[in-house]
């Protein structure tokens, strides 16, 4: 027999309404293939409702904060449930972007330079050279971004930003050039690279989960060294980080014109989006799989822990 699944959506992080997309889209491919299904909204009572349900295993459809973080794993471990994605510590870890950083950087896996400073600091002077980012320490989908740009005005504690929520941010070099991303499935990279051009701004959350807004471009246009060079590098900050299942990993490729060169890792996605416009999906179809078959695969992977 099949096992039953909880596919758990939702939550209350700032990405509630993605999260519920991809737990949707989940739920429908195992139900088209035969499994028991029941999607469960996540709140605080979560544990309350994986002990009604007794499911065989969950599918963790989850993003941001709380779900992606390592707390809905540390409920599951403790209820002997397995679960799809990363566990509880490569969860926490990546999601950590400094510390996701300096792990990855051991690795031989090459980051840009950046400080952690307290929110108030940005309102004093620039940690960094301009042009910068301010991220939010954990946060995913580009969440609370900011981009400072030479002529930009300076920060005021007004202006929209991570420094708003967060009494910490991470501010980290800019990289100039291409966005590239590529997935891991089990224990290799995907053969799809795909490169992300956004028609306006930069590839933040609008960019990410508005259609046609960005286009994907699979395979990514780069030369077949840089194209490998991502591949490889994706995997090794999957093994670093001691994710499992399906992760995915962004980078940044500088061949401006008298740029850089230099191959970037932005961040390492745990939970992916599952959406119509999400990228694992995506390069999984590239390689012949479909998206009934990739979901099935994370169940059944996810099982064999038990």
């Amino acid at each position: 027999m099949k096992p039953h699944v909880a596919v758990i959506k939702g939550g209350w992080s700032a990405e509630r309404e993605v999260s519920l997309v991809s737990g949707g889209a989940a739920a429908r491919a195992l139900a088209a293939r035969g499994y028991k299904v029941t999607e469960i909204d996540a709140g605080h009572d979560l544990a309350h409702k994986l002990a009604e349900v007794r499911p065989d295993v969950a599918f963790n459809a989850l993003h941001g904060r709380w779900g992606e973080d390592g707390c809905v794993q540390g409920i599951l471990e403790v209820m002997e449930i397995p679960y799809t994605h990363s566990g509880v510590m490569a969860s926490a870890v990546a999601m950590n972007k400094p510390m996701a950083k300096r792990v990855c950087a051991a690795a031989g896996v090459p980051v840009a330079e950046d400080k952690v400073v307290a929110s108030w600091e940005l309102f004093e002077a620039d940690p960094l050279p301009r042009p910068f980012v301010v991220k939010p320490l954990d946060e995913g989908s580009s969440v609370g971004v900011v981009i400072m740009k030479p002529g930009d005005n300076t920060f005021t504690p007004d202006m929209d930003g991570p420094w708003r929520q967060n009494a910490q941010v991470m501010v980290e070099r800019y990289i100039a050039g291409r966005e590239l991303t590529c997935s891991v499935i089990g224990d290799r990279a995907t053969r799809g690279v795909t490169e992300l051009r956004p028609k306006r701004g930069f590839y933040d959350y609008e960019a990410k989960y508005s259609d046609g807004v960005t286009e994907h471009l699979i395979p990514a246009p780069v030369p077949p060294a840089v194209y490998e060079q991502v591949r490889e590098l994706a995997l090794a900050a999957h093994q670093a980080l001691g994710c499992r299942g399906v992760s995915r990993a962004d980078f940044r490729y500088d061949d401006t014109e008298g740029g850089t060169g230099e191959l970037i890792l932005l961040e390492v996605n745990t939970q992916p989006g599952m959406t119509p416009l999400s990228l694992v999906p995506e390069m999984a179809a590239y390689e012949g799989i479909s998206f009934e078959d990739l979901v099935v695969w994370m169940v059944e992977d996810a099982s064999c822990r038990r």
